[in-house]
């Protein structure tokens, strides 16, 4: 069956929240649910819905998978604390980084993510937590890109025929499906969210995975992962949809103190967008741009090229891969 979309200039965001928390209590009755806190603004607005819903029976979680931005564990739970929300912090670094080990294809590495965290990481907690249920935020782009095959999300499993049941042990609900983007932010507002948190630019299932091309390492991470905190400190004012780093997979020659160094190339990605559907590059300042370049090389060991890309969406993806 299709899923209706509402749009965000129709949602009346009060009367929505009090159906879906209404809805979600009715689903789980007296048993529990969890769900996964990545810290992204579907993730925190279904955490909100759904301890509005079941309060104590909501048992969420932040799994930190080591693909993650810096500091991204702690600055979440600190901030849904003050929410009144419990977020535990389970460290799976271990488990991630074996799954991606020696994939270098985009739609495999995604699928690893995928598995490691459905069925080995939240298998092993549903049966700990004896929870039937696990609230996520799927939301109508997430579906139409899955469906329409242009990038596996990681969060689309009915859609295509996959009983979660069956797959993983537990039932999946999906409170915010019928929204976009910008209908998501607006339901984060109502629900009290702090503003760094419903505005926050959209963050890949996969994470940093997503931003490295070729195989996943620790190493190649940690590179992705300084070369992030940089250029989200220079975009921070760009007024922009989304911006990222990307670590490419071919070294290309550069040159440092007089001598050839054979280094890596990092590309950045700065969108204008609504809901993500359609999306042309920020037209960045210069000064912007060489202020990314000369950080980045300098400060990130072993870049020795920074590119900008210029190709809209479509053809192009907001992500890499």
């Amino acid at each position: 069956m299709d899923t209706v979309e509402i749009k965000a200039d129709e949602l009346n965001a009060a009367a929505f929240i009090e159906k879906k928390a209404r809805e979600i209590a009715e689903t789980v009755g007296k048993g529990v649910a969890i769900n996964a806190l990545s810290g992204g603004v579907d993730s925190s607005v279904v955490t909100m819905l759904g301890h509005k819903a079941l309060n104590e029976r909501l048992k969420t979680y932040f799994i930190d998978n080591g693909i993650m931005r810096q500091g991204e564990p702690e600055w979440i739970v600190d901030i849904f604390k003050k929410l009144g929300v419990k977020v535990e912090i389970i460290d799976a670094k271990e488990n991630f980084f074996k799954a991606l080990k020696g994939i270098s294809d985009p739609e495999e590495k995604r699928e690893a993510v995928t598995r490691t965290f459905y069925k080995d990481v939240f298998g092993k907690l549903v049966k700990e937590s004896g929870a039937k249920y696990l609230l996520q935020g799927t939301i109508l782009t997430d579906v139409d890109e899955t469906v329409a095959g242009i990038k596996r999300q990681h969060n689309v499993f009915e859609q295509l025929g996959i009983d979660p049941q069956e797959a993983f042990g537990y039932k999946i609900i999906e409170p915010v499906v019928q929204l976009r983007k910008d209908g998501v932010r607006k339901l984060g507002e109502a629900l009290g969210l702090p503003k760094a948190v419903f505005s926050r630019m959209p963050f890949p299932g996969p994470a940093l995975a997503a931003r490295v091309i070729g195989d996943v390492t620790p190493e190649k991470i940690e590179t992705i992962r300084k070369a992030t905190v940089i250029t989200e400190e220079i975009l921070a004012n760009a007024k922009a949809f989304q911006y990222m780093a990307i670590l490419h997979q071919d070294r290309v020659t550069g040159m440092r103190d007089g001598k050839r160094e054979f280094g890596m190339q990092i590309e950045i990605r700065c969108w204008d967008s609504i809901d993500a559907r359609k999306a042309v590059p920020t037209r960045l300042a210069y000064e912007t741009l060489e202020l990314l370049a000369g950080r980045l090389t300098k400060e990130v060991p072993g870049v020795v090229s920074v590119t900008y890309n210029i190709a809209s969406k479509p053809p192009s993806t907001m992500e890499a891969i």
